[in-house]
């Protein structure tokens, strides 16, 4: 029996509790109280084997992921043999577009550039490994004649398995932009030495929680995912819808950043997101234009199921 749509966002809320706890942020950072990100490259020990905390939160993300995919598609009926190559091929386009999305930084930064260097050091990309995924699942259901839309399985579990993955980035990564917010985090002198291109983390300045505010932003999305869900007119629009909000999201979240510019004051990400942005809007705009609205005229509960 799956768990129904109020059990759903009660393990959301749950998970996002827990979230919090896991962050460690020393303190609530209202009134001029400063709260204190400690960065944690190795998370836990197994002995004499330090797990890293980064590898240990992407892990944990994509076993979320796959747990909720597997309950959204066996409560739509849509668990086989088919529904397995098309994972297997998402899985492999975002392995690979992770990695080439960063192959241009590598490259243009590296002394010495080399094949073996851009699997060592080119770093991997969310919204490479986003966008290899989608292109992965295209490709496969080409190649095995797959013609219905799978989107909506995926977007609740890429969400919630987003949120998840995004806390070992704000215990390892550059925090953000200086910020006078009440929220804004401070880090010890310990831990500013341990974050790369973050010349402002060791003046003790306070700065956005960059990664706190992306996680927000997943947990929002999968409950509007959630409560969507039999409300849209078209397969594949709630991804699409999911895609679209998260692309103009990280667009102005990349402000407070503190990447690199790299052209007109821009970041790699968001220079990537302009056209990814725009071919999103250009399809819901065609639906509106000819009268093809995303979301069914008459809302109606969810079947609690």
């Amino acid at each position: 029996m799956f768990p129904s749509n109020d059990e759903l966002v009660t393990r959301m809320v749950a998970l996002a509790a827990a979230i919090v706890t896991a962050s460690q942020v020393s303190a609530v950072g209202i009134g001029g109280l400063r709260s204190v990100r400690r960065v944690r490259p190795v998370l836990f020990h197994l002995g004499a084997v330090g797990v890293p905390t980064h590898a240990f939160f992407v892990a944990l993300g994509l076993l979320t992921a796959g747990t909720v995919f597997l309950v959204e598609a066996r409560r739509r009926g849509r668990l086989d043999e088919a529904m397995g190559w098309i994972v297997a091929g998402t899985l492999l386009g975002g392995a690979l577009g992770a990695r080439l999305s960063t192959l241009w930084g590598y490259v243009d930064t590296a002394a010495h550039p080399s094949l073996a260097g851009a699997l060592v050091d080119g770093g991997k990309s969310i919204l490479g490994g986003l966008s290899g995924a989608y292109v992965g699942a295209l490709v496969t259901k080409r190649i095995i004649g797959y013609r219905r839309s799978t989107g909506d399985l995926f977007a609740p579990a890429v969400a919630l398995g987003m949120a998840v993955g995004r806390l070992g980035c704000f215990l390892t990564e550059q925090v953000g932009t200086p910020t006078s917010m009440p929220w804004g985090i401070h880090v010890s002198p310990e831990a500013a030495a341990r974050i790369p291109r973050c010349p402002w983390c060791a003046s003790g300045v306070a700065m956005h929680p960059s990664m706190l505010y992306e996680i927000a932003f997943h947990l929002v999305a999968f409950v509007v995912i959630l409560r969507l869900r039999g409300r849209l007119e078209t397969e594949g629009d709630g991804f699409k819808l999911y895609l679209l909000g998260y692309a103009v999201f990280r667009f102005w979240v990349e402000f407070v950043r503190g990447g690199d510019h790299v052209l007109a004051g821009l970041t790699r990400p968001q220079l990537f997101l302009i056209p990814s942005t725009l071919l999103l809007a250009g399809y819901f705009g065609r639906r509106l234009m000819t009268g093809s609205p995303s979301l069914a005229p008459a809302p109606r509960l969810l079947d609690a199921d």
